[in-house]
């Protein structure tokens, strides 16, 4: 979905942005996006920051991935991966993230809160080596 719509291009906001090159799947930032999931879920809070004062750089590299430029969307309570990646087209910074031709690399990871049953927390990393 992402690289359709990638593909595509895009209006982010007011600024419209060309269609650009597909992004490679990272098992890296899948891995750093799990993380920054599962804390958030863990812990009971939203936000970029991880609960020990981690960014996404941080988390990224403790996954493996020496990268050059980074970016992360989070979102909560989207129920599938259709309705996440349709939120983040609709909100101006994280379609830009998702559009940054930048960005080579990505990886997603969502958990669901109680045990599997509560809300889904998303996470999306995208990195350049």
């Amino acid at each position: 979905m992402v690289n359709t719509q990638r593909q595509r291009g895009a209006v982010c906001g007011t600024q419209s942005m060309p269609a650009v090159s597909a992004i490679r799947w990272s098992t890296a930032l899948a891995q750093a996006a799990q993380r920054h999931s599962q804390d958030m879920v863990d812990r009971n809070f939203f936000d970029h920051t991880g609960s020990d004062g981690s960014n996404a750089g941080q988390r990224i590299s403790a996954a493996g991935y020496r990268w050059s430029s980074w970016g992360e969307n989070i979102a909560a309570g989207q129920s599938s991966a259709e309705s996440v990646v349709q939120a983040w087209m609709n909100s101006e910074g994280h379609c830009r993230n998702i559009m940054n031709a930048r960005y080579v690399d990505m990886g997603l990871a969502c958990v669901r809160a109680n045990g599997g049953t509560g809300r889904l927390t998303w996470t999306q990393d995208f990195a350049s080596p």
